[in-house]
């Protein structure tokens, strides 16, 4: 039984917790802050110890300094919500793990960043296992009704008709408030208010003074707002740069380097990677990663764009949308160990997303706002298709378009049209 009362929305990656906890001694679960870890992890755990306010993390400090590990003492699994206020505190999980004799699920650790790295913290190979948990996606937030499974895509399931009720409209919505647990039974004022003040909250957090003391929530902000012009695409660093101060560019690059280091520690972007497939042709393919950050309001809060507004925009919605698509392919595919990338050759072909599992399953997404460019989509996955080496690759499970239409089913030319809001893991 639970220790918390407040009622718990599952969430896709419960499962997986469930699995590593009969596997290990202890479980590191990462993310962004808001995404709903701690909960998650109360839903798990027998005894909890929360690792917050200055008196507290400086006692504790001081205690595990010293092997001091009363503190972990208590039912398990026992839950360590927001260990990296004591970095040590991992050695010392670790070593209860290893004098514990071999029992599992041991600990539950949260936190909302990861150590930089030059950090001399013991990750706790082959004691703790760990797994990065994502803001809501659309089937978790309720909105998508999951008749269409990836799993089962993946499966050869041929049946994928379908039926959305969700609207381009409440897209929109979906959109702007996020993936945040805290703001899914909100209004939509309220909803968009909770993504903006967590764009607050990350610009001030002490997590960017950790290293010189010369964080600064302005040009924190400036890298946000450059970033959500440039979402969903692969933009140069340099890009990004001339977007904070004008073309001229007054930050250096090394201290771009430095925040969008820590951007990624605390889990606030995770750029979509470029894939390497084997291929017939002889064109180069493209590395540089698509800017994404975890969840697609930041964006949208960032530059104060309402869902009202986005509805106006068709570029900026399409943009968004796909990286909305992006989040949820990660939640999807999560329970799968697959990875998500993206395939474009330098003669600008291009396919929005790929979703590759261990052994050498994969499927290809084009990601398209409306119906009229589904034929557009459907071209650029078949060209994908017959210019793989399958000498050296298996063919696509599957070659589908992900729309924020209505229906779904299989083409003549068996690409598969899916609604975001039929889709789920």
């Amino acid at each position: 039984m639970n220790i918390v009362s407040k009622e718990y929305v599952k969430r896709i990656v419960d499962p997986h917790i469930k699995e590593y906890l009969e596997m290990m001694g202890a479980l590191l679960i990462e993310g962004p802050k808001w995404c709903g870890k701690t909960r998650t992890s109360e839903e798990f755990s027998k005894s909890i110890l929360y690792v917050k306010g200055k008196n507290l993390i400086r006692s504790l400090n001081m205690m595990i300094d010293n092997g001091v590990h009363t503190p972990l003492e208590g039912d398990t699994p026992r839950l360590i919500d927001e260990w990296q206020n004591v970095p040590a505190i991992l050695d010392a999980v670790k070593f209860e793990v290893d004098h514990r004799h071999g029992k599992r699920g041991q600990f539950i650790l949260t936190g909302s960043s990861a150590p930089p790295k030059n950090s001399t913290v013991d990750c706790g190979a082959g004691r703790i296992a760990r797994i990065t948990m994502y803001p809501m996606s659309l089937f978790e937030s309720g909105e998508s009704n999951g008749q269409i499974s990836l799993s089962k895509l993946f499966n050869s399931d041929d049946n994928i008709g379908g039926y959305s009720e969700f609207t381009v409209d409440k897209l929109s919505f979906a959109l702007t408030r996020g993936g945040w647990p805290e703001s899914l039974n909100e209004t939509s004022d309220k909803a968009s208010r909770i993504a903006s003040q967590y764009v607050k909250a990350i610009t001030r957090s002490d997590f960017f003074r950790t290293d010189d003391g010369n964080g600064n929530a302005t040009s924190i902000r400036r890298i946000i707002e450059s970033i959500s012009r440039n979402i969903s695409t692969p933009a140069s660093r340099e890009t990004i740069r001339k977007g904070i101060n004008g073309e001229e560019g007054t930050m250096a690059d090394a201290t771009l380097v430095n925040y969008l280091e820590a951007m990624e520690r605390i889990f606030l972007i995770e750029n979509l990677p470029a894939w390497n497939p084997r291929i017939r042709s002889k064109t180069r393919l493209m590395k540089t990663p698509k800017w994404h950050f975890t969840d697609p309001s930041v964006a949208t809060a960032a530059l104060g764009i309402s869902s009202d507004a986005l509805l106006m925009d068709y570029n900026t919605f399409g943009l968004l949308f796909e990286s909305l698509c992006v989040r949820d392919l990660r939640v999807y595919s999560q329970p799968l160990d697959g990875r998500v990338s993206y395939f474009c050759n330098k003669n600008g072909h291009e396919v929005d997303i790929i979703v590759e599992l261990m052994g050498g399953k994969w499927g290809a997404i084009e990601v398209k706002l409306g119906d009229e460019y589904i034929d557009e989509g459907a071209k650029n996955l078949l060209k994908l298709r017959d210019d793989i080496n399958t000498e050296y690759m298996k063919q696509p499970s599957f070659l589908m378009v992900l729309t924020a239409g209505q229906f779904g089913y299989r083409r003549p030319d068996g690409v598969l049209v899916v609604p975001i809001g039929c889709l789920k893991d």
